[in-house]
């Protein structure tokens, strides 16, 4: 059966259901968990914005992201410990997050990953896109999809 699941989170509510319904199925398969994080890379600056500013602000933004990053995992780590689940966690800073997700699952040797969706519906994804859905169109692995 599934022995190593990837679980993409950050830090939302959402992501809370991933987080449950992964350290169960962990929990009753024996299986471990890799957590994993999309960070956004700092945003190009605005016109007019000075180099000198620009480069402090991007040093505040990878403080903050990373900061962000590290204390979703920790507490995703302590849960799993609480529930005796092998964990491991990581993140990147990326624009392009399904890709970044199907990646880290080949690189980490995952064997199915575990993702929640918003379920917005058709015109929903038509504005706001679908993480979920590409991660399935990119992705040969199980994909665990909890709504």
């Amino acid at each position: 059966m599934y022995q190593h699941l990837l679980v993409p989170v950050d830090g939302s509510e959402l992501s809370e259901r991933a987080i449950d319904a992964s350290l169960e199925l962990a929990r009753r398969l024996g299986a471990s968990i890799t957590a994993f994080i999309a960070e956004p890379p700092a945003p190009p600056p605005p016109a007019g914005y000075g180099t000198m500013g620009y480069v402090q602000a991007m040093k505040e933004h990878d403080v903050e992201t990373a900061e962000h990053a590290s204390a979703v995992l920790k507490a995703f780590e302590r849960r799993a410990g609480e529930a005796g689940v092998p964990f491991a966690g990581f993140y990147s800073r990326t624009q392009e997050v399904a890709a970044a997700i199907v990646e880290a699952a080949r690189e980490r040797g995952c064997d199915m990953i575990v993702m929640a969706t918003h379920g917005r519906g058709a015109f929903g994804e038509l504005l706001f896109g679908s993480q979920t859905k590409s991660v399935l169109a990119r992705s040969n692995l199980p994909l665990l999809v909890l709504h």
